[in-house]
């Protein structure tokens, strides 16, 4: 039990680090000259590096609240875990984390559903998602796994 219960939590915590970087890193659209990120546009030009804020629209800012979103979602997931794992009575399941984890999964995949949709009238031809947003797309199943494993675990003494 003690290996089962260790192995979910690393792939909890590894889908939250997911989530982190992905939303953090400038890397979600990259070009040899430029990256963006759902927050800055970052451009190199004439020897100097120029960051702008984004100001392309709703759809960006529904991008950003969602990664937030799934970011909470998933570390309240982890603290209701190690609530209900001292708390939760003998043969109960894990039923609030669980959702939890599975909202904050729904989260990070509409966010990157929007971005993949929006992005081509945003983002020139001539650049390329980033390591970022694979990231975003790896955390997706990450999460959902681990919030489908905390929805069939029972608790054991």
């Amino acid at each position: 039990m003690l290996i089962l219960l260790c192995g979910i939590i690393f792939l909890h915590v590894a889908a939250l680090a997911l989530l982190f970087v992905s939303t953090i890193v400038s890397a979600w659209t990259v070009s040899p000259t430029s990256s963006a990120d759902l927050w800055v546009n970052c451009s190199s030009a004439n020897g100097g590096y120029n960051c702008d804020t984004l100001e392309t629209g709703v759809w960006i800012q529904a991008v950003q609240a969602l990664m937030i979103l799934s970011i909470i979602f998933s570390f309240l997931s982890l603290f209701l875990f190690f609530c209900q794992l001292f708390t939760l009575q003998k043969g109960g399941r894990f039923f609030l984390t669980g959702a939890f984890q599975i909202l904050a999964s729904l989260f990070v995949m509409s966010g990157a559903i929007i971005y993949t949709v929006m992005s081509p009238e945003w983002v020139p031809p001539t650049e390329s998602f980033g390591f970022a947003y694979i990231l975003a797309w790896v955390a997706f199943p990450l999460a959902f796994i681990s919030g489908l494993i905390y929805v069939i675990l029972r608790k054991r003494e």
